[in-house]
């Protein structure tokens, strides 16, 4: 009998970038919806347990290009596969009236690895 592989710990790094602080109110306001559609679509992604999430934003102010980033999503995720999809939602998911993708205000990079366990 074999067992079930374990799952992927998976740290989704995203930055926001100049795009979102250039936007109009009413665009940045589409921009928030994308975004609260985005990070409940990882959660809703077969499999995907969503641990947790930082946001970063009250200590670091303008956009983030690379490290450190502005928010994290910390999730054990089935597999790379999964992990995949979840970053495509940035290129799926619409803003407004859905002429451009989330990615245009943010980035994501995904860090998987496994879950760190202290032996006896």
């Amino acid at each position: 009998m074999s067992q079930a592989p374990l799952p992927l710990r998976t740290l989704f790094c995203i930055g926001v970038n100049q795009n979102f602080f250039d936007a109009t109110a009413e665009e940045a306001k589409a921009v928030w919806a994308a975004f609260s559609q985005m990070m409940s679509g990882i959660g809703k992604l077969p499999g995907v347990r969503v641990l947790g999430n930082l946001d970063d934003d009250r200590s670091m102010v303008g956009p983030s290009l690379n490290w450190p980033w502005t928010t994290y999503v910390l999730a054990d995720v089935p597999d790379l596969d999964t992990v995949h999809a979840a970053c495509n939602l940035f290129r799926t998911t619409p803003v407004g009236d859905g002429a451009y993708k989330l990615w245009k205000y943010c980035r994501v990079e995904a860090r998987v690895g496994r879950e760190l366990v202290i032996p006896d």
